[in-house]
């Protein structure tokens, strides 16, 4: 039987909700098929932090690596699916299930009911500091949101972004979770190389555990 896979990644396109002020997300065609070429050419533009991405660490300290320079292992292997959409604002240290988290090495957040795929939501619940850190203590390496950043939009000091530099874990962001079950998968969502960069697009998929 063939594993099955979860496909977690936002699709890219004119309706992809972006950060407010970030230019467009444009997709066009530069060359069609014709009676002198044999094939269609295109081009895509479009801010690192759109849709479904992995933040590189120069993205919240000037130190940091950029995407080129992320290790992939952070970025595939086990993880758990945790469902917090009965927390509040914030996904507070109380709201986790600690139980199931201690000792996971990736750990997806889910806090929509319904992702919002054509509108942006201004007041998406953010991850406590607090939260960040306790899963550093039990070994975590890479934390992922359905919301587009760990920290309230609003933030100045970015507290939930810089708690992760401290442990040197990763960051994905605007992933997909509502048709996936909480539990225990594989993580495959790789970022792309890309020198200088504070992010990166990712496919983000999950496939499930051998029995």
């Amino acid at each position: 039987m063939a594993t099955k896979i979860w496909d977690i990644t936002q699709p890219l396109g004119t309706k992809t909700p972006l950060w407010p002020g970030e230019p467009d997300l444009v997709v066009k065609r530069n060359v069609e098929i014709g009676p002198d070429c044999p094939v269609n050419i295109g081009e895509v533009s479009m801010p690192l932090h759109a849709g479904t991405h992995a933040d590189a660490p120069v993205h919240y300290s000037n130190e940091g690596v950029d995407s080129a320079g992320s290790s992939l292992t952070p970025y595939i292997g086990p993880c758990v699916v945790a469902d917090v959409r009965h927390a509040g604002t914030r996904v507070e240290v109380s709201d986790c299930d600690w139980e199931v988290l201690e000792g996971a090495e990736r750990v997806l957040f889910r806090t929509y009911n319904a992702f919002p795929h054509d509108v942006w939501d201004e007041h998406f619940k953010a991850i406590s500091p607090g939260v960040i850190a306790r899963l550093k203590e039990g070994g975590t390496n890479l934390i992922g949101v359905d919301t587009p950043s760990l920290d309230p939009q609003t933030s100045k000091t970015m507290d939930a972004h810089h708690e992760v530099l401290k442990g040197d874990m990763r960051i994905l962001e605007g992933l997909v979770l509502d048709d996936v079950p909480p539990g225990e998968y594989e993580l495959i969502a790789l970022p792309l190389p890309l020198e200088g960069a504070d992010a990166s697009p990712v496919r983000a998929v999950l496939r499930e555990l051998p029995k």
